[in-house]
């Protein structure tokens, strides 16, 4: 290769750098334009009151003046992570037998089954529970409108991350592996045990934050089955109102005090986002994805 094509490849790779750089330096001015959006809205409300009573008032009712923002923190975070809970074992599960057990043509059929719910917009997933899981409910335990509910369909939604980074993540495991293990004598679930999980350890972590993420911040589909009835629930069968959905319902009226106090929620929000964040850069300092 002569010095002029040379020359050329090294000053298009520099190019292309700079542009990358550019489109990551413009995403982070986004991020941060949203951050002082939120924190310019909510300061007004927090100078006049301060943090603690959105913690301490005695309910969330912004027209008496009462800010209480843990019910409704409470209940996303009860339905984030009953939705995780079962989605993780159900996404990796089926990953597992895509890549191991399953014939190729009943895998590929099944990752065209996996990627279709993925593309489901969620008010679709909203209509079927309200018509169909939310009625079964009520003539298991009324009202119907619920905690359980909001997790069967949250469950739904995020189970399409987990399955389709876990079995992307399988996918890339070296076939060195496999093929030790074989020549070892190990049996097919041994060797997913004691190797495959291990070597996949850096995706899988990545697609459950992934699912965690989309089940904080679903607004649509929660707020059409959870019944959004501000308490800390007590069962499963209770009705919740989530953060997200609280802000869809009531910005549209909001104003003044209301109207910061829902800023205040969406702070809360990005915070739990932050604390995923802030989650995956420790794992990853700590090379934890590469034991």
């Amino acid at each position: 290769m002569s010095n002029s094509n040379i020359s050329f490849h090294q000053r298009s790779e520099a190019v292309f750098i700079w542009v990358l750089r550019g489109l990551a330096l413009i995403a982070g001015a986004i991020v941060l334009l949203i951050l002082f959006f939120l924190i310019w809205e909510a300061i007004p409300l927090l100078q006049q009151i301060g943090l603690s009573r959105f913690l301490t008032d005695p309910s969330w009712h912004p027209a008496s003046n009462e800010f209480n923002l843990m019910p409704m923190l409470t209940g996303t975070l009860i339905v984030m992570a009953t939705s995780v809970l079962v989605a993780t074992p159900l996404g990796i599960v089926s990953a597992v037998f895509c890549q191991y057990y399953a014939p190729p043509a009943i895998a590929q059929l099944y990752r065209r089954l996996i990627e279709l719910l993925a593309g489901i917009p969620s008010v679709v997933y909203g209509f079927w529970g309200l018509v169909v899981l939310v009625p079964l409910i009520g003539r298991l335990h009324p009202p119907g409108p619920s905690l359980l509910a909001g997790t069967l369909i949250l469950t739904l939604m995020i189970l399409p991350t987990i399955a389709l980074v876990a079995d992307a993540t399988f996918a890339n495991v070296a076939p060195e592996y496999l093929k030790g293990c074989a020549v070892l004598g190990l049996s097919r679930w041994a060797t997913i045990r004691e190797v495959i999980f291990p070597a996949a350890r850096a995706g899988l972590i990545t697609g459950i934050i992934l699912e965690t993420g989309r089940a904080i911040g679903e607004t649509m589909a929660v707020l059409m089955v959870c019944g959004n009835v501000v308490q800390v629930p007590n069962s499963l069968f209770d009705p919740v109102r989530t953060l997200t959905a609280n802000i869809a319902l009531e910005m549209a009226y909001a104003v003044d005090n209301h109207r910061s106090a829902l800023f205040v929620s969406g702070l809360v929000l990005m915070m739990l986002i932050g604390i995923l964040v802030a989650i995956a850069e420790v794992l990853n300092r700590g090379h934890l994805y590469d034991k």
